[in-house]
């Protein structure tokens, strides 16, 4: 059978990165909301709570996306990384299963691979989930990158995560992530913490979408 293809006939970004129109081959039409803006200044964590300062983190959308823009480390080498709630964030402990890849390549030139890191993958632990090791506080060294959470409200599911970032280490490498896994509960996730695993988020913008 052939596959329609996708092609766009009408797209726009509005003033609230919300993209708006329509895709041929597909039945209805995507869009992406703009729920939030938290911009760090020396704060310990970020946390995004359903209900809390206007974040919406229920089943208004099947799925949400965080995109951290230069989030920059007050401490050298440290391990930007994230975990959820069940409880509105009295708790971030939920226990996750993941994997965790990476390819880097030096400043240099000199070093360049591709591989499995074990130091960033879960096996059922309720700590906080690495999204990218070793980022570094120079001036101009920092991790972007987005997680992808999908159907955080579900009470029949586990709560499945993608995410892609690419930081500029300490040792002067690129280094280009990919994670996925689940949060293994049927409870419904309604918090998202991020933090580093010492010392605070200098600086750095963490916004949360909706896809809808």
């Amino acid at each position: 059978m052939a596959l329609s293809k996708l092609t766009a006939d009408s797209f726009d970004l509005t003033d609230n990165y919300a993209f708006t129109g329509t895709i041929s081959g597909v039945g209805s039409t995507q869009k992406l909301f703009l729920i939030k803006n938290i911009d760090a200044s020396s704060d310990a964590t970020i946390s995004f709570v359903n209900g809390a300062s206007s974040v919406v983190l229920d089943a208004t959308y099947k799925t949400y996306i965080f995109r951290f823009i230069n989030i920059h480390p007050e401490t050298d080498q440290k391990k930007f990384e994230f975990n959820v709630s069940i409880d509105g964030g009295s708790n971030y402990n939920v226990a996750k299963t993941s994997t965790f890849l990476h390819a880097y390549h030096g400043e240099d030139g000199s070093q360049a691979a591709l591989g499995y890191e074990t130091a960033g993958d879960l096996s059922q632990g309720t700590g906080f989930q690495s999204l990218g090791q070793q980022v570094g506080n120079a001036n101009d060294e920092c991790i972007s990158g987005e997680l992808y959470l999908f159907s955080p409200s579900s009470t029949t599911f586990v709560k499945h995560f993608l995410a892609n970032t690419n930081r500029a280490s300490g040792n002067a490498y690129s280094v280009n992530s990919y994670i996925g896994g689940y949060a293994n509960t049927t409870s419904a996730v309604n918090a998202v913490q991020f933090k580093f695993d010492s010392g605070d988020i200098d600086a750095g913008r963490i916004a949360l979408y909706g896809i809808k």
